[in-house]
Formats: C-alpha cells, sequence, structure tokens
C-alpha cells in the first residue's frame, strides 16, 4: 500500500491491480457477449482506473454500498456500466452469473446505471451530467456533512464536448470543492469517429487548469502512476482534481484496441473465448484486495416527516405574489429542518429564494446562470437522504436542463423544483422569460407532482407537502401580486381540489389555476350579477389531478367545463382535465389558453390579448351556454 510520502506501492499490490483490471476486462466482454449488446471497448480503457479506485483508492464497506461514510463514485460514461457491474461481482455485491444476465429484462444490471442497484447513487447515461451530480454530492461531504468521504467522478472524453461538463467543473472550482476527483478516460475514440481532441491531454490538462482545477496527465493503464495521482490528489487543498488519463479503446483486445467502429459492439461469439483466453494468460494472481473501511464522521440525520410548525400568516385579502410567498415559504422550513437547502440560478431576488439565503446562508447554493449543473448539483445533493433540495429560477429556464430533470426521474430523485414567473402575466420581459411550456414538461415526467397554488397560504402549504412527497415536485408560482383567497386554517392535499364558488343554481364548471384562478373568480362575481352562476374550481395539484371532484361538479353544471391557464394549450392544464373526464359521456371541455407567441406588454394587457382574461371567460360561458 502506499507509504506515507505516497510515492511507493508494493509490487505485489500493483501485481493484484493490473490482474483485476484483467479480469474486469473479461467479466465485461463475457457480459456483453451474453447479452449481445453493450460497449466492451468502452470498459476496457477504464479497467485498471476502476482497478485503483476500488481497490486501493476509494474507502467504502463493501457488504454495505449505501453506508453515508462511503466514498462515493459516479460512472458519467453510464455505456461502460458492465465494468462497474464487473467490479462489484470482485468485491462480492454480485454473482457471475448475474453479470451473465446484463440487460435482460428482469435484471437490475442494465445497459447504462440505474439507483435500483445499491452501489448506484445517480442514473447515468445520458452524457455529461455525472460530473455536476459529483459535484452535489462533494458539496454536501464538505459542506453540509462536513465529514470524510470523498467523490470520484469517471468520464469518457466525447462527452467533454458537453457544455455542462463546463459547468460543473466551474463550480467544483469555485466552492473549491478540494474532495472531488474527475477522471477524463481520454481513450480518443467517441461512438462514430475520433473525439475532437483525439489524445490531446495537454490540451485536456490546460482547460481543466484554466477552469482553477488542479491537474494530473497519467498513463490510464499504468496502475502505479494511477495509485500515486490518486495519492497525491488527497493532499491537495481547497481545488478540486482532474485525472488526465490516456488510454487505449478496447485495451488488451487483440486487433480491436484503438480500431474505430467497435463502439456500442459486443465481441463476436466465435472470437469471444479466444479474446478471453488472450487476457487469462496475462493474469499472474487469484487474489483480491480488500478496500480500506471509510472514516465514520458524517452526522446521522432523518429527513422525513417534516411538519409545518404554524399556521400561514397571511390575512383573507392581503395582496402578495406566490413567488414571494414560496421565498419565505422556504424561509421557514428552513427553521423547521436544518436539511433543507435551496439552491437558484442567480435569480434569488426575483424568485425570493433570497429571504432564505439571508435566514439559511450556509444552507443556500449560488449556482450562477448554469441551470443544467444546477439539476445535477441538486441531483448529487439529495442522494442517500442527506438533504432536502429545492431548485429555485424562472421556470422558462428550467426547460432547458429537461434532460438533466429527465434523468432525476431515472434516479428516483426526491428533488424540489420551483419555477417563477409563469406565463403571459409576468408582462413588460416579454416571451423569452414566460414559461409557457413548463407544466407540459413536468407532466411528462412520471415520477413528478405539479402544484399549482394560486395564492400564499396555498403556497406555503405546497412547499411543505412537497418537502415531504416522494419523487420530483415541481412549483409552480406567478410574478403578480393577488389577493390571499384561503383562511390560513384551510388544509390542503395533493390530488385535492378546491371548489371556490358554488350554488345549487351553477350552469358551467371553470377551472383556473394561479393568476387565472383570480381572473375566473372576477369572471363569477360579474356573471354572477347578470343572475348566472359558475362553479369555479382551483385544482392545486395538476398532477395529480383531482379527477373526482371535477367530474363531479362538470355533472352538477350540464356536463360544461371551461378551463382557462397561462400556458400554452398544448400539455397544460386543459390538456389534463380532457385527459381525466375523457372516459365520462356528456362533459365538453372549452379550453381557454394561449395560443400563440406573445409579446412584451402589461399583465392585464396580456391577458386579455391572449384571451385568458376574466372578459373572456364570461364570454366562453355565455357562448357555452348558447349551444
Amino acid at each position: 500500500m502506499a507509504t506515507a510520502s505516497g510515492a511507493k506501492v508494493d509490487p505485489d499490490t500493483l501485481q493484484v491491480l493490473r490482474d483485476v483490471a484483467n479480469r474486469l476486462r473479461i467479466h465485461s466482454i463475457r457480459a456483453t457477449c451474453a447479452s449481445s449488446s453493450g460497449h466492451p471497448t468502452s470498459c476496457c480503457s477504464a479497467a485498471e482506473i476502476m482497478a485503483v479506485l476500488f481497490f486501493h483508492t476509494m474507502r467504502y464497506k463493501q457488504t454495505d454500498p449505501e453506508h453515508p461514510d462511503n466514498d462515493r463514485f459516479v460512472l458519467s460514461k453510464g455505456h461502460a456500466a458492465p465494468i462497474l457491474y464487473a467490479v462489484w461481482v470482485e468485491v462480492g455485491g454480485l454473482s457471475e452469473s448475474d453479470l451473465l444476465n446484463l440487460r435482460r429484462i428482469h435484471c437490475d444490471l442494465e445497459g447504462h446505471p440505474t439507483p435500483r442497484l445499491p452501489f448506484v447513487d445517480v442514473a447515468t447515461g445520458s452524457l455529461g451530467q455525472g460530473l455536476g451530480a459529483a459535484c452535489g454530492m462533494a458539496y454536501t461531504s464538505k459542506y453540509f456533512d462536513k465529514a470524510s468521504y470523498r467523490v470520484f467522478c469517471l468520464m469518457g472524453d466525447g462527452e467533454a464536448s458537453e457544455g455542462s461538463v463546463w459547468e460543473a467543473l466551474a463550480f467544483a472550482s469555485h466552492y473549491s470543492l478540494d474532495n472531488l476527483v474527475a477522471i477524463f478516460d481520454v481513450n480518443r475514440l467517441g461512438q462514430s469517429g475520433t473525439a475532437p481532441l483525439a489524445h490531446g491531454t495537454d490540451i485536456y490538462e490546460k482547460r481543466c487548469q484554466a477552469f482553477g482545477w488542479n491537474t494530473y496527465v497519467v498513463d490510464g493503464h499504468d496502475v502505479e502512476a494511477l495509485c500515486q495521482a490518486f495519492w497525491k490528489a488527497a493532499q491537495v487543498k481547497n481545488k478540486p482534481t482532474a485525472l488526465i488519463a490516456k488510454t487505449f479503446k478496447g485495451r488488451g483486445i487483440p486487433n480491436i484496441e484503438d480500431e474505430e467502429n467497435w463502439h456500442g459492439k459486443p465481441m463476436p461469439k466465435d472470437s469471444a473465448d479466444g479474446i478471453v483466453k488472450v487476457i487469462e494468460s496475462q493474469i499472474q494472481t487469484n487474489r483480491n484486495l480488500t478496500p480500506k473501511p471509510p472514516i465514520e464522521d458524517s452526522p446521522q440525520i432523518s429527513i422525513t416527516t417534516i411538519k409545518m410548525t404554524s399556521l400561514p400568516a397571511y390575512k383573507l385579502g392581503d395582496k402578495v405574489a406566490t413567488r414571494e410567498a414560496c421565498g419565505l415559504a422556504l424561509s421557514k422550513l428552513g427553521h423547521t429542518h436544518k436539511r433543507v437547502i435551496v439552491l437558484d440560478g442567480d435569480t434569488k431576488n426575483s424568485t425570493f429564494s433570497e429571504i432564505f439565503k439571508k435566514e439559511h446562508p450556509e444552507r443556500f447554493i449560488e449556482c450562477f446562470i448554469a441551470e443544467q449543473n444546477m439539476v445535477s448539483v441538486a441531483l448529487g445533493c439529495a442522494t442517500r437522504g442527506r438533504t432536502i433540495a429545492f431548485v429555485s429560477t424562472f421556470a422558462a429556464f428550467l426547460t432547458r436542463a429537461f434532460d438533466q430533470i429527465r434523468m432525476g426521474a431515472i434516479s428516483q430523485t426526491n428533488i424540489n423544483f420551483i419555477g417563477s414567473h409563469c406565463g403571459v402575466s409576468i408582462g413588460e420581459d416579454g416571451p423569452s422569460q414566460m414559461a409557457l411550456e413548463d407544466l407540459a414538461m413536468f407532466r411528462s415526467i412520471p415520477t413528478c407532482t405539479v402544484f399549482y397554488p394560486s395564492d400564499a397560504v396555498s403556497t406555503e402549504h405546497a412547499v411543505y407537502l412537497a418537502a415531504n412527497t416522494k419523487g420530483m415536485c415541481f412549483i409552480r408560482t406567478s410574478r403578480p401580486k393577488t389577493a390571499v383567497i384561503y383562511a390560513a386554517q384551510e388544509t390542503f392535499g395533493i390530488g385535492q381540489a378546491k371548489v371556490i364558488c358554488h350554488s345549487a343554481d351553477d350552469k358551467v364548471t371553470v377551472i383556473g389555476a394561479g393568476i387565472t384562478l383570480h381572473e375566473a373568480l372576477a369572471a363569477a362575481d360579474k356573471l354572477s350579477q347578470e343572475g348566472i352562476f359558475i362553479r369555479v374550481i382551483d385544482p392545486f395539484t395538476i398532477k395529480p389531478l383531482d379527477a373526482a371532484t371535477i367530474i363531479c361538479s362538470a355533472k352538477a353544471t350540464g356536463g360544461r367545463i371551461i378551463t382557462v391557464e397561462d400556458h400554452y394549450r398544448e400539455g397544460g392544464l386543459g390538456e389534463a382535465v380532457c385527459a381525466a373526464v375523457s372516459r365520462e359521456p356528456g362533459i365538453v371541455v372549452h379550453q381557454l389558453a394561449v395560443t400563440e407567441v406573445p409579446r412584451s406588454g402589461k399583465p392585464s394587457e396580456l391577458l386579455d390579448m391572449f384571451g385568458i382574461s376574466a372578459r373572456h371567460i364570461i364570454a366562453a360561458v355565455k357562448d357555452t351556454l348558447v349551444k
């Protein structure tokens, strides 16, 4: 093992590490051959890196891969999953027979890693995202847990073309994540050809250094050089470390090593045994190394059953923007539980997350204008139940992170998203800032609960409910100040709508949310003066939708429903309602929504121009009654 100076590793250990690396190659070749699919050449370039990491450098409990004090590992180049599974065959967590079921429908060893497996924290495979998640884990270790566990992220050189990688590099440097090591597996070849920098390790090094990282260029197949580089990385303070490892794709496979057109192709079955024999001939020992145990110094925490400590402090009729109520609720929640954290993308003075920052500065993460990385960092922070993470920015800007969000669902994460400045009601800033697609986006995520609170009281409840809800949550908040319509004592539940006004004489059910609920209430007031009564529903959650309440109200109002939303027609509230009532005969839904790209203007002007103001609701009600 490494001496005090870190300069030497004994020859016997080095040989075992070389042999482990070759066994990992053999496992990867056999597994992909059995499944007739996979990426053995991508595995082979990383074999020595994986051997050194898991059997020399990392500290973890073999029998408890989810232990909070274990070092973390993220396989950002997720297509090399077989070599990660091979590691756990060697560690003892999987059997060789498990490995031969790779990619089969009833086997959890999927084509790319997912947290169905206890040794996988985050799903990877959509490239360029692993380092951001690793940043979140390292940030949590250094600033929240104040613990000794370290984080290692193995990346492919091809994914270094993704901008999100450089967002993560900037983040890690800015926050001095000296407990983070990124390994670039520079094997020269991408999926369809040569990676842009080929084997230009000096260029990778200069770029990482320019981002403020400590760097080492190593021969990625030299286990001694890898041992020393990882040891040196552990001594560096105030800087993350990047290992730029020059490797060869398909290393060890005759006639295939460093050759193009072998990405994602298993070895031909008639030559696989011969390839395995060639690699086996290089193995000199049958030993394994026992990983060092972790330093157990992270605090014990529980993030379950978070309760409101007091009722919302709002009075009926108060004018409060739901975005501000959300910031106040987050701050209040932060006093309730010390593991509540908030991440924002340089919008804190508009989203009101600055209220949380003022009250809990040590638990606020400024991610700057890098929304993709912000989502990945939150994903890392939320792993192993270490934090209750809220991601806050303009809802429109979350759309650029949709890939990270959908990967969060595959990662089984519990991140909570808050998207402010939704719809045309934001006013003069214009369409680039108006979220009009966000409901469609978050509704499409299978694990996501979608809240759309309409006043300050319901917003505060949405924040607390999200903190306690498994899976991802999205809370949609509005810019304009709107009246408080619920008493402080009102209770709320996921999938439970509120019937705001109703009578036995109601002729139409109108469903609005956020700003349009207030327009619907204004329309109801004016219509009542003409002797026309409508039922107004606040859905509170768009997903799950309270279909029972909606259907019951529709049947009581002659099967007539009008939905009105500050969102494009596609994928929003109206389509959710249509889906909910689709099997109910005699119910007709008329949708009011934004149907074209909007423009700048005053909020009231825009609501009217794009057909979702009280005036248009009144006209739609009258038109519905005529038909």
